[in-house]
């Protein structure tokens, strides 16, 4: 939604991003282990998309066909995604990913948190490329995500 103040900042420069853009953690949260990890959309942000190397090792005894993208802010909210591995240890999303960003309007530069709960499902936060966070209209404002 275009409006006043939408642009405003603190007129700080941008540093450059790196050419590799994902960047894993590993968490150990409510009794259960996630993996968490952040993506930065360069290129085109319709076309597949690979997943960090580390993420690859973390679910590699089950290899899930397709995962299952939440928005972090809706419980209702997902998009199935099938999952394509290179068989070079290499994993990707594939096949239905490109309702994910099109759905969210989302350009060359946007940042994605991804976590990882397990079950094949994943949720995500969308930031744009102003590191602010993008909400929707079907977001609950009572979630703390």
């Amino acid at each position: 939604m275009a409006g006043k103040g939408q642009d405003r900042g603190r007129g700080r420069a941008r540093a450059a991003r790196p050419a590799q853009s994902l960047l894993p953690a590993t968490s150990y949260s409510e009794g259960e282990w996630e993996f968490e990890f952040i993506a930065v959309l360069n290129g085109d942000p319709l076309g597949i998309q690979r997943l960090p190397d580390k993420f690859t090792e973390f679910v590699a005894s089950n290899e899930p066909a397709a995962l299952q993208l939440r928005k972090a802010s809706c419980g209702f909210c997902r998009w199935p995604v099938d999952v394509l591995f290179d068989g070079r240890d290499k994993m990707y999303l594939h096949t239905g990913w490109e309702k994910f960003p099109r759905f969210h309007d989302l350009q060359a530069g946007c940042v994605l948190t991804f976590s990882y709960q397990g079950d094949e499902e994943m949720s995500v936060k969308v930031f744009d490329d102003m590191s602010c966070r993008r909400h929707y209209h079907g977001d609950d404002e009572e979630d703390d995500d």
